[in-house]
């Protein structure tokens, strides 16, 4: 469906376009926001990923999946992003931005306690922090497996990397959060 969207917008077709940017908008405003972890910029990924899309929908591949390449866009925009910011982040920095922690990593139940629900919400920031202290290249490979549960080969294809690599820094980034949360959980 997408790549008969993707022919008609590429055509001109203004409908067609637009009907993509409904089908991705939410999806990839949530891969951005959990990269970013800021609205603002999440935003800015989503906006800047629709404009390279239109401006290059001649160079989409139809023998590839329309998701795979639309997210490899924003992914490598949300990198991009994180790699500019001041400072480099380290493992043991402190994240300060703590915009917006909605649901994160929800776990349902139906006997909530107000208890368990500010329980919850703290092991969710101090996971949150963790995750935000990785590097950048365990973070995006963590954020589209556990967050967008993406396949290891639907993150190779996105991020035009062997399976091989993706595993690896899936266990690194792994053993990274286990260090980091051992005290804190």
């Amino acid at each position: 469906m997408e790549t008969r969207l993707a022919k008609l917008a590429r055509k001109g077709d203004q409908r067609a376009f637009a009907e993509i940017v409904d089908l991705y908008k939410d999806k990839l405003f949530h891969l951005a926001y959990r990269m970013t972890n800021n609205r603002q910029e999440a935003e800015d990924v989503v906006q800047e990923c629709f404009l390279r899309v239109y401006r290059n929908l001649d160079r989409y591949d139809e023998n590839q999946k329309f998701s795979t390449w639309i997210y490899r866009i924003a992914t490598n925009l949300c990198i991009d992003r994180l790699r500019k910011r001041r400072p480099i982040y380290s493992l043991d920095a402190e994240s300060t931005d703590h915009e917006g922690l909605d649901g994160y990593a929800m776990l349902p139940s139906d006997d909530r306690t107000p208890e368990s629900e500010l329980i919850l919400s703290e092991t969710q920031r101090i996971i949150r922090n963790a995750i935000d202290t990785l590097p950048v290249k365990y973070k995006s490979v963590m954020v589209l497996r556990y967050l967008q549960d993406m396949s290891l080969q639907e993150i190779s294809d996105v991020l035009d990397m062997p399976v091989t690599t993706i595993k690896t820094r899936v266990h690194r980034g792994r053993e990274f959060l286990r260090k980091k949360l051992e005290h804190k959980l």
